[in-house]
């Protein structure tokens, strides 16, 4: 596995070995020592998710306020998608910024996204199956959201020449500013 820091500390861009044959591929999609190694400190998952949403669907921003924040590690098993994390930490100094991946059932990429950072995706693809492993349990009460079209963040999300199709619980969400 390939572990690769982004600039944005807790964000870790994943890189499995994948083998592949006429027959197919093999991936290990999650070794605990070798994943606790390449984030430097053990997490303990309490729950997986899955999601499958047509092209067009952006889901996010969203994070979860402690005591309920989860860290994630996030991949697409069918698809793509183009994956977003945001600096939402007070007094972190990469506060406000954001890092984008495609991850992608052909790239076999994976996500970890630390505790205290918002998340978000647009899918890419005719659809795209989501999924992800979580260190707490979804907690309605401290789930939160921010804008994904913020103009603070500026988030480069790809032109698929339609407008992203979001839940009206995100059209609704806040600005980034509040947060400030």
């Amino acid at each position: 596995m390939k572990a690769t820091p982004t600039e944005i500390d807790g964000v870790v861009l994943i890189e499995p070995v994948v083998f592949g044959d006429a027959r197919g591929f093999f991936v290990e999609t999650f070794v605990r020592k070798t994943f606790d190694a390449a984030i430097g400190r053990h997490v303990e998952f309490v729950q997986d998710n899955h999601s499958r949403s047509p092209r067009g669907v952006l889901r996010g921003l969203h994070w979860q306020d402690a005591p309920h924040a989860q860290g994630k590690l996030v991949r697409v098993t069918q698809g793509a998608v183009f994956d977003v994390a945001v600096d939402i930490r007070a007094g972190s100094p990469s506060f406000g910024r954001w890092y984008g991946v495609e991850l992608s059932g052909e790239n076999h990429r994976q996500l970890w996204i630390a505790p205290g950072l918002a998340h978000g995706f647009l899918v890419l693809s005719h659809s795209a199956d989501f999924l992800y492993k979580a260190t707490d349990y979804y907690a309605p009460a401290a789930e939160r959201a921010i804008r994904w079209n913020d103009p603070h963040l500026a988030i480069a999300w790809p032109d698929l020449g339609m407008a992203p199709i979001v839940s009206a619980k995100d059209a609704a969400a806040g600005a980034f500013a509040a947060l400030a």
